[in-house]
């Protein structure tokens, strides 16, 4: 009898043992799934730029970039690196209070290439931080404001004060009569983006238009 029960036991014993490996990679694996949106479904973007960004399994496709902090989910998009660094820069969402949601209008790197010259730009970095701080809450809504119910709401009103018309035009969606929205609704936390073709805010146009720097 106890031979009998050993036996019996033994089998049982092995399939627990093929059964923890399995376990333990399952829970592995899905400790390093992208995370998904909030309400459970992949986050839809919607603009003429967005084929150009990451999608489908590509790091920083918007899947991934739903479980991000704004600040990193902006460090995986490429066409935003002067926008990110000019945020890394002056603080300003890192001053923002814990727990604050916030929508972002981005402007790409082409957008700040046609705006400012680079001398322009390198001295608002280094040495003209408030203008800086300024121009970047042009950029910045209060909550999390997904485009459509910007563009239904008419206007929104930004963290440097100003009031901006946002209206709908066609396929995309125009703010400040000046700047369409090229790729919007990404999701982080706590923030919805929105990258724009043009940099909002009151500083004038330096650029010159050519590669070169102005003088």
């Amino acid at each position: 009898m106890p031979h009998t029960a050993t036996a019996t036991r033994r089998p049982r014993l092995q399939a627990l043992s093929l059964l923890v490996p399995t376990l333990l990679l399952a829970a592995c694996t899905s400790g390093t799934a992208a995370t998904p949106a909030a309400n459970g479904t992949a986050p839809h973007v919607t603009g003429p730029l967005c084929a150009a960004l990451p999608t489908g399994t590509d790091p920083g496709n918007p899947t991934f970039l739903a479980g991000q902090p704004a600040d990193e989910a902006l460090r995986w998009l490429p066409t935003l690196t002067t926008f990110e660094a000019a945020l890394r820069t002056s603080g300003v969402l890192t001053d923002l209070p814990d727990g604050t949601t916030v929508t972002i209008l981005a402007p790409t790197d082409d957008a700040f290439a046609a705006t400012f010259s680079e001398d322009n730009w390198d001295d608002l970095m280094t040495h003209h931080t408030d203008q800086l701080r300024t121009l970047l809450k042009a950029h910045l809504i209060t909550g999390t404001h997904p485009i459509d119910e910007l563009a239904h709401a008419g206007t929104a009103t930004t963290l440097d004060g100003v009031t901006i018309t946002v209206t709908r035009t066609g396929p995309t969606t125009r703010l400040a009569d000046r700047a369409d929205t090229v790729c919007a609704d990404y999701q982080a936390t706590n923030a919805r983006i929105h990258l724009i073709n043009a940099v909002l805010g009151p500083l004038p146009v330096t650029a010159d238009g050519t590669d070169h720097r102005a003088h």
